[in-house]
């Protein structure tokens, strides 16, 4: 039954009225299987958790919280289980008989055993959706999509210093385990398909496109930056706030890329080319708002035709939307040319200068040098 992609049928009402396992269930087993130093941290992290969870999401009624809590700790459950004696080597009979609930229970909450591992994907992919679909008429695609993750990895920031570390071994049990691995690669396609589906629907072409394909894995591939970030990060030895400056600061400069293109990204290596990246990233900035202008024309547009009931000339709309991506790429080439022209200049002005101050240093030294002479 362990390895069945297919869940016993759900039973939604015996959901919500039994009652959760105890939390003390999970903490004999975290203790078990980890040491007590662990489980009280663990236990820790949990109640931080609970906390802004609940600061979140005042309106949950007391039925939801139940199913909630007992859905999480199932999960904690096996990812403990899992963690220690490997994924392969425990099967749902074992985690359900160690927390105190049937197998059938497991599977009313979790569809396949990867997913008691991978508990958040299907949020995940729902946030994605509202934030594409809910976006303000101002906001850009990857403001919308850097503004959802950034609201989804907060809860990184609940658990104590002692648990980070854990972080990065949850992230090596994934890649070592294929089965689980798979089901990784899955719940990033789910969130590229469905970025892709959003953009097509608002756009009005078929999600086939080359463009809403393409535009979709990249927005997706903005929530891998910011977790590959934080386990670089933790391995450097970053905590507290300063890893979550240092994560927003790499996902705020993936954004930038996705918003200049490429282009930005094929300059000529060199000691400057990493400054000149940056800059080139600012200074596409204010070019990116006529594309935002262009997008919201060719919206209003397609909307007026719909009620309208005309007919819809995509072909022109396109043409148009490329015209002014080339003129915000031409503008932003040459703001980066600028920019890379002045920072040249002052790199080569402090080079003069700190080549004078050694001449008159050395020069000093001589004339000093001639006046301790008997």
């Amino acid at each position: 039954m362990d390895n069945q992609d297919v869940s016993p049928e759900r039973d939604d009402e015996a959901l919500a009225d039994a009652e959760p396992p105890g939390e003390e269930v999970l903490d004999r087993l975290i203790s078990d299987e980890m040491g007590e130093k662990i489980a009280q941290v663990m236990r820790a992290a949990r109640r931080a958790q609970e906390a802004w969870y609940r600061a979140r999401n005042p309106d949950e009624g007391l039925r939801e919280r139940k199913r909630r809590v007992t859905r999480q700790l199932i999960s904690d459950a096996a990812t403990t289980m899992f963690a220690t004696r490997g994924f392969d080597n425990v099967k749902v009979s074992e985690v359900a008989e160690r927390v105190g609930v049937s197998e059938k229970t497991i599977y009313n909450y979790f569809p396949t055993k990867e997913s008691l591992v991978l508990d958040y994907a299907d949020e995940a992919v729902e946030q994605m959706a509202r934030a594409l679909r809910d976006r303000g008429p101002d906001e850009s695609l990857t403001d919308a999509v850097v503004r959802a993750i950034t609201k989804d990895t907060e809860r990184f920031d609940q658990a104590p210093e002692e648990l980070v570390d854990f972080i990065p071994l949850f992230l090596g049990m994934i890649d070592s385990t294929p089965a689980l691995r798979a089901a990784w690669l899955e719940m990033h396609d789910r969130l590229a398909n469905v970025a892709c589906e959003e953009l097509a629907a608002q756009a009005g072409v078929d999600p086939r496109d080359p463009e809403p394909m393409a535009a979709g894995r990249a927005l997706a591939g903005l929530a891998e930056v910011a977790l590959e970030s934080r386990i670089r990060r933790i391995r450097e030895g970053l905590r507290g706030e300063e890893l979550s400056r240092a994560v927003d600061d790499d996902l705020q400069r993936a954004a930038r890329l996705l918003e200049t293109g490429l282009w930005s990204f094929s300059m000529p290596r060199s000691q400057r080319a990493k400054q000149q990246a940056v800059e080139a990233a600012r200074a596409a900035e204010d070019a990116r708002t006529q594309v935002l202008k262009a997008l919201r024309q060719a919206r209003a547009a397609w909307a007026e035709v719909r009620r309208d009931g005309g007919a819809w000339d995509g072909r022109s709309v396109r043409q148009e939307i490329q015209q002014h991506f080339r003129e915000a790429q031409r503008q932003a080439q040459e703001r980066a040319q600028q920019h890379a022209q002045e920072h040249a200049q002052r790199q080569a002005a402090q080079r003069q200068a700190q080549r004078e101050a050694r001449r008159q240093a050395q020069q000093q030294a001589r004339d000093a040098r001639r006046g301790n002479r008997p």
